[in-house]
């Protein structure tokens, strides 16, 4: 039995999953780890991703370089260019990320199905009333970036992004099993909420990227790289920056959640099946 098997079968075990993942003081995992992910020792660099690819469905087939200063350097690699085929369609909305997909439908009565048998009050997790109602009978997607993934995400369609809230919040898991054990979990997590218009229609978009153990910190290349959301908490950065679509508009430390919305009049691709890949710039809605 591999190195590998092993330690699949021990995580496909839910209590032990969940134990490891959650059960532990997650911010201080989450400090550490990213501390210990940008040491550049060429040892502690090598030993990482060895142990990183020998664990895990780990593919740098299509990163932009195989060689990494540090454990951090390879989690937010680059692509080769042209690895990424973006559809060019303008009456369709795609991914802005690689992601498995997850739980996806319509918002009724205010809730989002977080997974099967359990949702959540969109209020909640945007933390504005008036943003939630404009999004009722819209349609949702939930995409999970897994930490093995291309963790940079784009716009989905021609745009101008026009505001991102920064909510701080816990660092819980955000695995199946997770999402099956903690309610609301979306809506206790770190996250921002970013609202997009789309050009030349002017419905307004909305994607949600929430933070994970070992993950949380996100850089929004639309704004300030550089910019870490978490120093001055909560707050509402304004903004009128034109993306293309298919253009960077930021990137996942680790690997996370996107939870991309839609008004109503919006129509989920006939495609989507929970558990499946997609990959950025695939198919995700069809505008109205």
């Amino acid at each position: 039995m591999t190195f590998r098997s092993v330690i699949g079968q021990i995580f496909q075990q839910e209590d032990i999953n969940f134990l490891l993942s959650n059960r532990i003081p997650r911010r201080l995992a989450t400090r550490f780890f990213g501390w210990f992910s940008k040491i550049e020792n060429p040892l502690v660099r090598s030993v990482s991703i060895g142990l990183w690819r020998l664990s895990s469905d780990l593919d740098l087939n299509d990163a932009q370089q195989t060689r990494f200063r540090s454990l951090h350097d390879c989690f937010v690699r680059r692509l080769k260019e042209g690895a990424r085929s973006i559809d060019i369609d303008p009456h369709v909305l795609v991914s802005p990320c690689d992601a498995i997909i997850g739980a996806f439908g319509r918002v009724q009565n205010g809730q989002v199905l977080q997974i099967k048998g359990s949702s959540y009050p969109l209020r909640e997790l945007l933390g504005d009333d008036d943003h939630a109602a404009r999004l009722q009978d819209g349609c949702n997607v939930t995409l999970r970036l897994t930490a093995t993934m291309y963790h940079h995400f784009h716009a989905p369609h021609d745009c101008v992004a026009e505001s991102t809230t920064y909510i701080p919040g816990d660092t819980w898991n955000v695995n199946p099993i997770a999402l099956r054990r903690v309610d609301r979990l979306f809506c206790k997590n770190e996250r921002a909420v970013i609202s997009i218009r789309l050009s030349p229609s002017g419905q307004v978009v909305t994607l949600v990227p929430v933070a994970a153990i070992l993950v949380a910190g996100l850089r929004l290349s639309f704004l300030d790289p550089l910019l870490d959301l978490r120093q001055s908490g909560p707050r509402t950065i304004r903004s009128n920056v034109p993306l293309s679509k298919g253009q960077e508009m930021g990137w996942f430390q680790h690997g996370s959640t996107i939870v991309v919305f839609a008004p109503a009049g919006f129509r989920l691709c006939d495609t989507l099946k929970e558990g499946a890949t997609i990959r950025v710039g695939q198919p995700l809605m069809h505008l109205p």
